[in-house]
């Protein structure tokens, strides 16, 4: 098992720290934004109570950049399969067109040589531009009340995705962007924005990701990637009020008993690999 429970250090630049800073300037602003028009971004993006249908992709036919490549989508599981916080959360994807070069996808000997058909996926995008291979990033959870509450990875059956190892996604990540994207303006802002102030948390649940998958993989002998009984590899509590907070210390404080230019990560919140499985 992985570092449940424990306390994670991750070293952030100063530069790092800067886009955050700015990150979190647009979040207020869109905060205020709903505020000021008696809406929430569940209601921006069509995922209001009285609208919901789960499992359904909000916006309709996904949100994509067709410079960037970056994909996203809202929705919401049964109330039975979600945290009892939960309301429904962002899948946020980068398409091969728009990722870096030399990223190439991780194809396991078993994966290679396997009988049994992929497992149909819960989670998968539409297809948009040109190109298949696309990558999971990160899902953001958020609240009844559309704050975000919870970061998590999921296992490659669950979108349909191509696998790449955490160094390559993490990669991808400074490749997300929403300026040029179909879809509701303030909604884009918010989750491209939220992917930046959080950077360093997503960082560290890409890595324990792939921990978690080749813990599996070793403990039960199965084709990892597809086998249903893993579906959330990492997860962690997240709250907008405290990493504002973090970031104000950061301020005062450029030197907060770690590491210069460095960040204390938030503490993992659930436990993570076998602990996940559904």
């Amino acid at each position: 098992m992985g570092p449940t429970g424990k306390t994670a250090k991750l070293q952030v630049s100063a530069a790092e720290i800067a886009a955050m800073r700015a990150a979190a300037t647009v979040i207020e602003a869109t905060r205020a934004g709903f505020a000021s028009n008696d809406s929430g971004i569940l209601a921006e993006v069509g995922a209001d109570a009285e609208r919901l249908a789960e499992w359904q992709h909000y916006p309709a036919g996904d949100v994509y950049d067709g410079c960037s490549h970056a994909q996203y989508f809202y929705h919401s599981h049964p109330p039975t399969q979600r945290g009892p916080r939960e309301h429904g959360h962002f899948h946020t994807f980068l398409r091969a067109e728009g990722m870096p070069f030399g990223v190439t996808p991780l194809v396991l000997p078993e994966a290679a040589i396997a009988d049994a058909p992929p497992s149909p996926p819960q989670a998968a995008p539409l297809k948009r531009g040109h190109r298949d291979e696309v990558s999971h990033l990160v899902a953001i959870a958020l609240s009844v009340r559309g704050e975000p509450i919870r970061l998590f990875t999921t296992n490659r059956w669950v979108t349909g995705e191509t696998w790449y190892c955490a160094d390559d996604v993490i990669r991808m990540l400074d490749c997300f962007t929403l300026e040029a994207a179909d879809g509701p303006v303030p909604v884009n802002r918010w989750v491209g924005a939220i992917m930046r102030l959080f950077r360093p948390q997503i960082v560290y649940l890409l890595r324990l990701r792939d921990e978690a998958v080749m813990s599996w993989r070793r403990r039960r002998r199965t084709n990892v990637f597809e086998d249903v009984r893993l579906e959330v590899t990492s997860s962690f509590d997240i709250d907008l009020d405290s990493q504002f907070a973090l970031l104000d210390r950061l301020r005062s404080d450029p030197d907060p008993g770690i590491s210069p230019g460095a960040a204390r990560l938030l503490q993992t919140a659930e436990g993570w690999g076998e602990g996940h499985a559904s």
